[in-house]
C-alpha cells in the first residue's frame, strides 16, 4: 500500500489529468494526498469531489513552501511507502507494482524515477530533454496550457505511451543510477526516520534530500544514496508552472535558506560529482 502526498497551486486541467494517469495506471491500494495551498480556480473543489477513502485534502489557507507541504502530508499518510510526485507528471504502467519491487529486493529505502529531467545517462536525458522543449514550447505557444494542449505534447512526444515506458523498462528493467529527478521522489518509512525529511528550511528540499542521503551513507552506512530507478519512466512537464500563473509568496518564505546552508563546499563537490552532468541539460 501506497501514501502519495502532492502539493497543488491551481492548474486544474493539468490536475485532472495527473489523476487521470494515477487512477489508470496504479494497481496497487493507494490513497492520495493532496496539499491544496488556496488554490483558486476549482482545483481544490476538483479533489475534494473524488472518493474519500481514496483522496485526502488538505486545505491551506495560504501558499506554502515544497517541504512545509510534503510534511503536512507524511504527518496524516497511513502506510509505509510514500510516493512524493509533483502534481505536473503523469505515471507509466505498473510503476507501482516495479517500485515496490525495488524496494522489496534491492535494499533500497530512497529512490526516484527516470523521467525526461533524468535518464540513465546525460547523452540519453538530452535527447529527450531536447525533443519535450521543441514540443512544449511550440504547443503551448498556439495552445497554451488546456487539457487537449497537454495530451498532444505529450502524445507528439512519445506516441504509444505504453510502448514506450515498456521499451525503457525492457532497456534498463531495475537497474539503479545515484542521483535523482525532483518531480517523482519515493521512501519507505525508515528512510524518513533517518533522515528526517524533509527539512523545512529547504525549499530546493529535493537537493538537500539526496545530499543527506549521501551524508548519512557515508557516516552511518545504513542507507544508500537515492539513485533513480532506470526503467520506471513517468513523464514530467517540467516548469509549466511558471508559465501563465503568479503564485503567491511563500507564508514561511522567512524560515528558507539554501543547501549550501547546510553543506561544506567539499561535500557538496564530491556529491555533486553523480548529477553534475545531468544539471548542465536541464
Amino acid at each position: 500500500m501506497i501514501s502519495i502526498i502532492t502539493a497543488i497551486y491551481n492548474q486544474l486541467d493539468m490536475n485532472k489529468l495527473y489523476w487521470e494517469y494515477l487512477l489508470k495506471y496504479t494497481t496497487t491500494p493507494f490513497e492520495l494526498i493532496i496539499i491544496d495551498n488556496n488554490s483558486t480556480d476549482g482545483s481544490r473543489e476538483f479533489f475534494q469531489s473524488l472518493p474519500i477513502d481514496v483522496v485526502k485534502v488538505i486545505a491551506n489557507d495560504r501558499n506554502y513552501s515544497y517541504p512545509h507541504c510534503q510534511n503536512q502530508g507524511i504527518a496524516v499518510a497511513k502506510y509505509d511507502i510514500l510516493v512524493f510526485f509533483n502534481n505536473d507528471l503523469l505515471v507509466s504502467p505498473q510503476w507501482d507494482v516495479r517500485l515496490l519491487e525495488v524496494l522489496r529486493h534491492d535494499k533500497r529505502e530512497l529512490v526516484s524515477f527516470a523521467s525526461n529531467d533524468r535518464l540513465c545517462n546525460s547523452a540519453e536525458t538530452k535527447k529527450i530533454s531536447r525533443r519535450w522543449k521543441r514540443i512544449k514550447y511550440a504547443v503551448m505557444f498556439f495552445g497554451g496550457q488546456r487539457r487537449f494542449s497537454l495530451q498532444l505534447m505529450h502524445r507528439l512526444c512519445y506516441g504509444n505511451w505504453e510502448k514506450y515506458c515498456e521499451k525503457v523498462f525492457n532497456r534498463h528493467g531495475f537497474s539503479c543510477t545515484i542521483g535523482f529527478s525532483g518531480s517523482a521522489i519515493a521512501a519507505t518509512r525508515s528512510a524518513i526516520e533517518k533522515l528526517a525529511m524533509w527539512d523545512k528550511t529547504q525549499q530546493g528540499a529535493d537537493f538537500n534530500l539526496f545530499y543527506s542521503s549521501c551524508f548519512r551513507a557515508e557516516t552511518t552506512n545504513d542507507i544508500q544514496p537515492m539513485a533513480t530507478i532506470n526503467g520506471i519512466f513517468i513523464h514530467h512537464y517540467r516548469r509549466l508552472t511558471l508559465y501563465g500563473e503568479k503564485y503567491p509568496p511563500f507564508a514561511d518564505l522567512q524560515n528558507l535558506k539554501t543547501w549550501e546552508d547546510n553543506w561544506t563546499v567539499e561535500q557538496l563537490q564530491r556529491w555533486n560529482k553523480y548529477i553534475q552532468d545531468f544539471k548542465k541539460e536541464l
